[in-house]
């Protein structure tokens, strides 16, 4: 198999539906809000059709996925509301319009606004929230009855953060710590891309001793840059402060489930060559509430924007949801061979801020003789921000990757890219 043809159902005119619908050429010069609003939008509708696909194809009776709900007193993962005391401040914020505000006071109100302006998620309730919270499990059921090799390579997390919330990045390296077995877990690697927050400094570097006090075996390990680099970037200064057999290399706002490393390095332990993708639970950016997603591919259309497909059809046609499925590309959490990354190049470091790195990487895989691999039994919970604080358009650099990308691997299928983009023949 290899890249052409896995990515031929996606790029099928009019017979995929949801390549035909999910794009919009006149919507990528809008503002970032309405390029994410569509990006959900897209997710969600994936998800939809994906359950009907399961549905259909396995032909067996699952248990319905559901949001943890607030009247679920047993359920892992709930959360407290704060008690009524004030009139709504901000009712047309994104915020108070999904999480409510009718239970803070104004002065907590103002708060919490001040929070998501800052950061594009509810900061608010985070600081409020225990650091080690369960998370309920949301695996198939067929996960809880593997197994895995006890030889397997040692893992390296790398974690990658711009001005992140302090208890958002606190809980994140909890979660790695509690959720990963200390014989795999060598070193926690913190990518910081020029921060200027000031709990990072201090507050932080106080956590980060507690850490190191309370886990003398682990090896924690700070990247600073002296000034923005960009994502792409600040992932190949975390590659190279590595020296983990593997790793993985997150986004800062993400918990981690039980069990989330081992399936992912069973893979790479059988094929080195492999680049292997978690499947991301969306932690809803108001309430911080868990949202189950189902396996999917991680495909993209002709202007480079990674997207949720189905998987091929033979991977239905096994009736196992719990096993591996080969994707195009990565949403931009890695997991990989730390030397086999290094062979094909890592990243393209000549990309800038955010937006078409991961599809790049998927490309270079695939056409460097490797795969890529999602992996349902391996699951993190990842925080999708309302905005990206630090850049408000990000179509400027979106555009710009996109069209990078284009040129240094697509040849004559370029020009397909430019069209996406509205570019002009010439």
């Amino acid at each position: 198999m290899n890249l052409v043809t896995l990515l031929k159902p996606a790029f099928k005119n009019k017979t995929n539906r949801m390549v035909d619908k999910t794009w919009d050429a006149s919507s990528r010069t809008k503002p970032t809000f309405n390029l994410v609003k569509k990006l959900h939008q897209k997710q969600e509708a994936m998800q939809k059709l994906l359950e009907e696909d399961l549905d259909r194809q396995r032909k067996i009776e699952e248990k319905p996925i559901a949001v943890v709900k607030k009247e679920d007193e047993e359920k892992p993962g709930k959360i407290e509301q704060p008690g009524n005391k004030g009139n709504k401040l901000f009712p047309k914020s994104p915020l108070f319009q999904n999480w409510g505000g009718e239970n803070l006071s104004e002065d907590e109100q103002k708060e919490a606004q001040a929070f998501f302006e800052k950061y594009g998620y509810n900061v608010f309730l985070s600081d409020r929230l225990p650091l080690n919270r369960p998370l309920p499990d949301t695996r198939d059921p067929r996960c809880l009855n593997k197994t895995y090799p006890k030889d397997l390579p040692s893992i390296g997390v790398v974690l990658i953060y711009l001005d992140e919330a302090l208890s958002i990045l606190k809980r994140a390296i909890r979660s790695i710590i509690d959720r990963t077995p200390k014989s795999l877990l060598k070193e926690i690697i913190l990518v910081d891309d020029h921060s200027t927050n000031d709990d990072l400094k201090q507050d932080f570097d106080m956590y980060i001793k507690t850490i190191e006090d309370q886990n003398p075996g682990l090896l924690m390990t700070r990247v600073s840059h002296s000034e923005q680099l960009g994502l792409t970037t600040a992932r190949i200064s975390g590659w190279k402060a590595a020296t983990a057999d593997v790793v993985a290399i997150l986004d800062a706002h993400i918990e981690v489930h039980d069990l989330w490393a081992e399936p992912l390095l069973t893979q790479i332990k059988g094929d080195r060559k492999l680049i292997v993708s978690p499947v991301f639970d969306r932690v809803n950016y108001y309430d911080l509430e868990i949202v189950t997603y189902l396996p999917a591919s991680h495909a993209f259309d002709w202007a480079l924007w990674c997207m949720y497909e189905r998987f091929r059809p033979e991977w239905y046609k096994l009736n196992d949801p719990s096993l591996p499925g080969k994707s195009p590309s990565i949403m931009g959490i890695l997991v990989a061979d730390r030397t086999y990354l290094g062979e094909i190049g890592v990243l393209d470091g000549g990309m800038k801020v955010y937006g078409g790195e991961n599809v790049e990487l998927g490309i270079r895989v695939w056409t460097c003789g490797g795969s890529i691999e999602v992996v349902p039994c391996s699951k993190i919970a990842h925080i999708e921000r309302n905005h990206k604080p630090y850049m408000p358009d990000l179509s400027i650099t979106m555009k710009r990757n996109a069209l990078r990308v284009a040129e240094v691997w697509m040849d004559e299928y370029k020009h397909n890219v430019n069209l996406a983009w509205n570019l002009p023949f010439k």
